[in-house]
């Protein structure tokens, strides 16, 4: 695991590229799987797109990039070791996370050997990660904020300049907000609502 682990590319979207390796016809398809669910309820899905595949070889990474803790992966019927160990090998050190790549092979009468089959796995994986789709993963903490009627302009003007989902709105004596702030800029945005609110305002 390297880098900052707050921030990350995630898949943007489903991604397929499709090759044929000695008259065997590899499909590999990447999507995003924020957790192990996710990801069977992906792998299902292709199984269903290609009922009649030889093979739907997979490997997924449910969490941040090259991180071991949800992992998962299968040969489904090629010989052990050949299919998805060297999937998961190229989601490990894609710099990638919360992905799943699922691999449909219709066997095209050649034998391709231990060999062959393991380049032809990582092959596909990698070379759907070079054209895959990215959008940044941010971890996101929740931050409770109770400021005055006359901060609530100042405070608003914040919230919509940076962006910030708010997931509470509670308005009584003073008004709280409870919102949602990237962890790295967690600091930086209570000290700019503390400047706001000339120190009036209190956190939870």
């Amino acid at each position: 695991m390297t880098g900052d682990l707050s921030r990350y590319p995630v898949p943007a979207r489903v991604h397929r590229v499709e090759e044929v390796v000695r008259r065997s016809r590899f499909i590999t398809t990447l999507a995003h799987a924020p957790d192990a669910d996710a990801a069977h309820a992906f792998i299902q899905r292709i199984r269903d797109e290609f009922p009649d595949a030889t093979h739907h070889c997979w490997a997924f990474v449910a969490g941040p990039p090259g991180s071991t803790t949800h992992v998962g992966m299968s040969d489904d019927g090629e010989p052990h070791g050949t299919a998805g160990r060297p999937m998961l090998h190229a989601l490990l050190h894609s710099g990638v996370g919360e992905v799943v790549a699922v691999c449909a092979r219709y066997f095209g009468g050649v034998k391709l050997g231990t060999g062959g089959l393991q380049r032809a796995y990582s092959g596909g994986v990698r070379a759907a990660l070079e054209t895959l789709p990215t959008v940044e993963h941010v971890e996101r903490a929740p931050l409770r904020v109770t400021v005055g009627y006359a901060d609530v302009d100042a405070l608003q003007r914040l919230i919509a300049e940076r962006e910030l989902p708010v997931k509470e709105e509670t308005f009584g004596a003073d008004v709280t907000y409870t919102v949602e702030i990237p962890v790295p800029d967690l600091d930086e945005v209570r000290a700019r609502i503390a400047d706001l609110t000339h120190g009036s305002a209190r956190f939870d």
